[in-house]
């Protein structure tokens, strides 16, 4: 996209607040003093075998942008490419799960487009709402502030290891459940608290993402790795080297910018490249507010915790070891 960003100068669309200037989880556009328009967009192929759960973990994960800048969605516009050899009651349940899920949101489907193809795809155009006073970019991270995260990690590992036929069924569910769950109700929180920044967790993983903040904001983030919640059985398949084809392309651009201590396992390091699926908020908030803020997010039902913190930098992302004993559900399988 870069070589776009000069047919479009920033000085000639005053209007456009978040574009390919600064790159956002979504594009925002001002209409007034009190209103601006969020539009983003997101589709990919299914990542568990069950249509309608495909539909609305795809639709939670493209919401999930509208949410990541403090908005609200409207309405979405369908997406979806379908083989024409398959059954076209699976693609009814495909675009069920994504309607419902959306109306859950309060937004509503407002039409969409559709193509024949050999794979099956399917996601959401979205557009939402938020004042411009209230936008929660990514490039707000300060020296000082707390990270707090939300969801846990490890759906790219449970669903590659689903594609392969290799995943027990109750962790395929949980991974479904975080998936499938909007971050409605933590951006309204983080909106709420003030955060300072905020970016979802999804394709290029907690450290491409972290990354992304880092760079944005000017700083560097670190993060203790013991303090993360994973997924029941992620670090068994990573154990069995059981990732998808992205978490080795996320590894190889952005581990220039990452360090670990030195006891972080090699396993450990390649979960946190992990890409993930519709996935938590990843926010920065001043350290008086951090504990309040993570307390309302379980309060609503989210799964939240202290992950780390801010300094002074140019984009780091270090990963280093809590001087606390890591709980016993990070790894240990039940």
């Amino acid at each position: 996209m870069r070589p776009l960003t000069g047919l479009f100068p920033i000085e000639d669309y005053p209007a456009l607040l978040v574009g390919l200037n600064a790159p956002d989880d979504a594009a925002v556009y001002s209409l007034n003093a009190e209103q601006a328009i969020i539009s983003t967009v997101d589709f990919f192929p299914p990542v568990v075998d069950d249509p309608y759960a495909f539909g609305a973990i795809a639709a939670a994960n493209a919401l999930s942008d509208v949410y990541a800048m403090g908005g609200e969605p409207l309405m979405a516009i369908n997406l979806a490419a379908f083989p024409d050899n398959l059954d076209m009651g699976i693609l009814s349940e495909i675009l069920r799960g994504g309607a419902e899920k959306v109306k859950e949101a309060g937004a509503v489907i407002a039409g969409g487009h559709t193509v024949t193809d050999r794979e099956p795809k399917y996601g959401l155009a979205v557009t939402g709402i938020v004042h411009p006073s209230q936008i929660i970019a990514k490039q707000g991270a300060q020296p000082g502030d707390k990270l707090v995260l939300t969801k846990r990690l490890g759906t790219g590992v449970i669903t590659t290891a689903l594609k392969q036929g290799g995943a027990n069924a109750a962790h395929v569910e949980a991974a479904v459940t975080s998936m499938s769950r909007l971050n409605r109700d933590a951006a309204r929180v983080a909106r709420a608290m003030g955060v300072h920044a905020m970016t979802d967790i999804t394709g290029y993983s907690l450290l491409g993402h972290s990354h992304e903040m880092a760079h944005l904001s000017g700083v560097n983030l670190h993060i203790q790795h013991k303090a993360l919640h994973w997924l029941l059985g992620a670090r068994e398949y990573a154990e069995r080297d059981i990732f998808p084809g992205g978490t080795g392309r996320n590894r190889i651009y952005f581990e220039q910018w990452v360090r670990f201590d030195k006891d972080v396992d090699d396993v450990v390091q390649q979960l946190l490249f992990d890409p993930q699926t519709s996935g938590g908020l990843l926010m920065a908030i001043e350290p008086d507010k951090a504990e309040t803020l993570c307390n309302q997010l379980t309060n609503v039902g989210e799964i939240a915790a202290i992950i780390g913190d801010v300094s002074p930098g140019d984009g780091q992302v270090i990963i280093v070891s809590s001087s606390s004993q890591p709980r016993l559900d990070v790894f240990i399988e039940r």
